[in-house]
């Protein structure tokens, strides 16, 4: 999302829209990926099963924690507008490279889809793959209505750091919180 909204303030809605385009696309490629090698492996092993949800949930707040603690430094990075504005294929080729490269793609599918899953049936991989699909169309239209709004207000929000700085904020203290949940609902389900 972070992404997507830095290139509504540099560069507007369509390369904001386009960039979401391929972000969700890389990000069904890694959830297929996770459920072909990793449903499989899941539905026979509790302890694998625990495991990556509690590495998930430490990976997470490390996530958020590294967010705020940059929080400064990337709100002033999203102020700044380098080189000119790319293609619309330019765009998707680059947030689907996003989406298939960043840990963060990985470690959801693996750690937190699980939990959504019935591993009494045989199933199991089809129901990554479903859990993927939904997610990657809920953020094709979570993020692109970020982009929008980005794109749309992209002069007041990149005019004060201190917007910046909220948003970078708040985005580490979700996933900070996702992490504990994460952990939490491996412990419990033990």
């Amino acid at each position: 999302m972070l992404f997507t909204i830095a290139r509504a303030i540099s560069w507007g809605r369509v390369a904001a829209i386009a960039t979401v385009i391929g972000n969700a696309a890389g990000m069904f490629l890694v959830s297929v990926l996770v459920a072909l090698g990793i449903g499989p492996i899941l539905q026979r092993s509790e302890i694998l099963y625990n495991g990556i949800q509690w590495a998930g949930g430490a990976y997470l707040i490390y996530l958020g924690y590294a967010a705020i603690a940059a929080s400064k430094v990337d709100a002033a990075d999203m102020q700044k507008t380098v080189g000119g504005k790319p293609s619309f294929f330019t765009s998707v080729r680059n947030g689907f490279w996003v989406g298939v490269l960043n840990p963060k793609s990985v470690v959801f599918f693996a750690a937190i889809l699980p939990q959504f899953i019935d591993q009494e049936k045989n199933n199991v991989t089809a129901q990554l793959l479903l859990l993927g699909a939904i997610f990657a169309l809920i953020a094709l239209i979570s993020d692109g209505s970020y982009g929008l709004l980005a794109g749309t207000i992209r002069q007041w929000l990149a005019g004060d750091v201190k917007r910046l700085i909220f948003m970078r904020l708040t985005g580490g203290v979700v996933m900070i919180a996702l992490g504990i949940f994460t952990i939490l609902s491996a412990l419990f389900a033990s």
